[in-house]
């Protein structure tokens, strides 16, 4: 492990009992706590995917994947939008040097990105004027950039998705985020009305998904094209490892000196039931650990040599990401069962990690049914349907 990762790494594990801490409130306001952005600042996580040439960390797939986990071990909600912000940068980097040289300033950056394109692009001399709302902005409340997906016409009438970076200062956010799980993420509303973007900001999604957008110094063989997809999705299997793993701490810590209720059982962890749930669960952790193992060195291998995932392979990445982000959820579940019935106190932070990942769970590109039909049809020779690749 090299000297960097480690210090950002230990600097993560110091502040995961803060971030627990700080769970109840940033649910009950809706969004994280400033004080975990400020030590999530301090220890570098905001850097781990901004290029070296910027003053980034510039970490691989796998690494950044390790910090994610880490984040989301202490909070789920912290985790899930320390995941959005990295791989929005990363996806900056697909951008022209010029828009590059404006995010990356300070060599780090928090970008919130709005896919659905529920935005509407005009062209102008320049640029483009931008209005639309995005829903589901997860951490929008502390970005300080944020791609905006929208429909661009051209003069032909056709139409072509595009995404926008634009600052957040130039957005309105509505306080409209009352959820039941990943409240902390603060993922509301925000919307943007008539701003300029200029072009240099404005990337035509097709050339995102395949790394061919122009204009820019990084790419090829520089071990950081992953494909746009497959970045996203393999980095959103590290929050789901790193709640699932801060599930299994948390019940841990729950056991010593708990009986079980109307039983002549004063040791929980003496009934074998409890044993076979916890190695249930640690087992569950640890096949998702290693599916991830398997996409993050393909993926790895393919940007060393300069070359994009197969269709079929980014077929098969999606399904197996959504499968490990199962097995987690599924890690969580049987923990949660085996807790009785004191763990929904919301003074218990087990509740709300089970709670979170049950609600990420249902985020349309996490769910299991229909990337595992995307990679069963590209493992039987089938056509994906789906440009999502």
């Amino acid at each position: 492990m090299n000297a960097e990762l480690e210090s950002v790494l230990e600097s993560v594990r110091s502040i995961v009992p803060t971030l627990r801490e700080n769970g109840i409130e940033s649910e009950n306001r809706g969004w994280i706590l400033d004080e975990n952005i400020e030590l999530l600042e301090k220890a570098g996580v905001f850097r781990i995917a901004v290029p070296k040439r910027f003053g980034g960390l510039d970490f691989d797939l796998a690494d950044q994947s390790k910090v994610i986990a880490e984040v989301a071990r202490g909070c789920p909600s912290t985790g899930w939008v320390t995941f959005v912000w990295a791989t929005s940068a990363w996806s900056a980097t697909l951008y022209p040097d010029r828009a590059q040289e404006e995010l990356f300033t300070e060599g780090s950056v928090r970008i919130s990105s709005a896919f659905a394109p529920t935005g509407k692009l005009t062209p102008v001399e320049g640029g483009y004027r931008l209005t639309g709302s995005w829903r589901f902005n997860s951490g929008c409340r502390g970005a300080q950039w944020n791609f905006a997906s929208a429909m661009l016409e051209h003069a032909d009438g056709s139409l072509e998705e595009v995404m926008a970076l634009l600052p957040m200062s130039d957005m309105t956010v509505v306080d409209d985020w009352k959820v039941s799980a990943g409240s902390g993420t603060g993922s509301a509303t925000s919307s943007a009305d008539d701003v300029f973007v200029p072009d240099y900001r404005v990337g035509r999604f097709e050339e995102l998904l395949f790394s061919t957008t122009g204009d820019r110094s990084n790419g090829g063989a520089d071990g950081r094209e992953y494909g746009f997809v497959s970045e996203v999705m393999a980095a959103a299997a590290a929050v789901f490892i790193g709640i699932a793993k801060g599930a299994y701490d948390l019940f841990l810590e729950r056991l010593p000196g708990r009986g079980i209720t109307y039983t002549s059982w004063t040791d929980q962890t003496q009934h074998p039931l409890t044993q076979i749930q916890v190695a249930t669960a640690a087992n569950k952790i640890t096949a998702a650990e290693a599916l991830a193992g398997v996409w993050l060195e393909l993926m790895q291998r393919r940007a060393d040599a300069g070359e994009q995932l197969s269709l079929e392979e980014k077929a098969v990445v999606r399904g197996q990401t959504a499968f490990a982000a199962q097995l987690a959820k599924e890690a969580v579940e049987v923990l949660f069962n085996a807790s009785g019935g004191s763990v929904i106190q919301r003074s218990v932070p087990l509740q709300r990690f089970h709670r979170d990942i049950q609600g990420f769970s249902l985020h349309a590109l996490a769910q299991l049914n229909g990337n595992l039909e995307v990679q069963g049809r590209a493992l039987l020779g089938l056509d994906p349907e789906t440009p999502f690749l």
